[in-house]
């Protein structure tokens, strides 16, 4: 791993994988996530299929920059985003200043064009890059997420309190809090063992539940991305899970109705979570996806 500071003063953790000879896949995660939340043996599945992997910490998280004491009214943010009136409330940063973080990534490591891949939140960020910047993306692949349109993708009423449910700030208890998760992930594979080892990585290498605030009011803040995408013209992969409840079904839908040209993969089984058992379908997907782009 390693951190890059962009022209903006931004820090960036960062880390690699694969030949940097290769196509770049750039992995972007989701909401208060670590990029360690794509699990190192995942990525390494598409480097040993050919390409060049890039994951890093979004700002406000993991070992990323961290706005600390930046206060933001996230409430009132969310309340005028939902009742569609013009955001009053100022924010410290949006999508697209996340989206420009990514780029600053890029430009770091000296590569041109790479697939973006983005889930959740990620997929918010990807889906920006690739309007903001459509000369560097040779690909979009948007997973679990939605186009900021409020009528498409909302949460479960379970799902969106234990999203923004204050964490513990005790180790153990953050631990065994990780079976909330089972309201969002899949209902056939979640696996609570696993979800304890990972909340335990994550509280280890970052517990910083104040950058959640500031993220939440970046996704509202950022508004309706529905009439950019429909005038995306990039290769675009859509892919969304059947059980869904914490960005439910009809967000991933309506993102592929808008891109021209889009893919839709509706998944079986698979929730707001990438889980084990469906690495090799994920693999195959992108990397397919990744490859006809690229002719």
């Amino acid at each position: 791993m390693a951190q890059l500071t962009l022209p903006n003063g931004i820090n960036i953790e960062y880390d690699t994988r694969g030949d940097a000879k290769n196509p770049t896949l750039i992995w972007i995660m989701g909401f208060t996530a670590q990029m360690t939340a794509w699990h190192e043996d995942f990525l390494n599945l598409f480097a040993d299929a050919g390409f060049h992997v890039v994951r890093f910490d979004n700002r406000d998280c993991g070992l990323s920059h961290k706005h600390d004491g930046v206060m933001v009214d996230t409430g009132k943010v969310t309340m005028e985003a939902m009742m569609g009136d013009t955001i009053t409330v100022e924010v410290p940063y949006t999508l697209h200043d996340m989206a420009n973080d990514a780029i600053g990534v890029l430009d770091h490591l000296g590569i041109e064009k790479a697939h973006v891949i983005g889930a959740s939140m990620g997929g918010m960020i990807a889906q920006t890059v690739a309007i903001d910047h459509p000369h560097r993306v040779q690909s979009l692949t948007s997973i679990m997420s939605v186009p900021g349109d409020l009528a498409y993708g909302s949460p479960t009423e379970e799902a969106m309190a234990a999203l923004l449910a204050e964490p513990s700030a005790d180790r153990a208890e953050y631990i065994e809090s990780a079976s909330t998760w089972a309201v969002w992930c899949s209902k056939k594979h979640f696996d609570l063992q696993e979800a304890k080892e990972r909340a335990a990585r994550e509280y280890d290498r970052s517990f910083y539940p104040e950058g959640a605030h500031r993220q939440l009011a970046a996704i509202y803040a950022s508004g309706d991305r529905s009439d950019a995408l429909r005038q995306l013209n990039v290769p675009t992969l859509v892919i969304h899970g059947r059980d869904d409840t914490l960005l439910t079904p009809s967000g991933g839908e309506r993102t592929a109705e808008l891109v021209p040209g889009s893919t839709f993969m509706f998944v079986a089984d698979m929730g707001h979570d990438v889980p084990k058992p469906l690495w090799p379908l994920f693999v195959d997907s992108i990397t397919s996806h990744a490859r006809r782009a690229q002719k």
